[in-house]
């Protein structure tokens, strides 16, 4: 379910500042699987994650979270672009942030640069 679909932009607005009024060292981000994507569906779609955790970091949560072999990729995207695993999520977070406050990013099986 498409949590954008689901909330008006008033709802996400107010969830959103609520929670980083609640957490200032945490950034709010949303989770959702990809178009057509193969992989199990992921078992938790919002997350409060550390300002200064890494990109891998989190690449890491979520594979757990959608329960992955070790032998499957999992490609995370943001804006229809692949973020680098090195980067902090507070600066992926800046640069693409939502209009609510949320950040969105979709998990795919495979690589496709936008």
């Amino acid at each position: 379910m498409n949590f954008k679909k689901t909330n008006t932009l008033e709802e996400r607005l107010r969830e959103s500042q609520k929670i980083m009024d609640k957490y200032p060292g945490r950034l709010p981000i949303i989770v959702q699987k990809g178009y057509n994507c193969p992989l199990n569906d992921i078992n938790k779609k919002k997350y409060l994650v550390p300002k200064d955790l890494n990109m891998s970091q989190f690449i890491y949560i979520i594979r757990k979270r959608v329960a992955l072999d070790k032998s499957q990729s999992i490609f995370l995207m943001v804006s229809d672009k692949l973020c680098p695993s090195n980067t902090p999520i507070s600066t992926i977070y800046e640069d693409n942030k939502d209009e609510d406050g949320f950040l969105y990013i979709t998990y795919t099986s495979e690589n496709t640069f936008g």
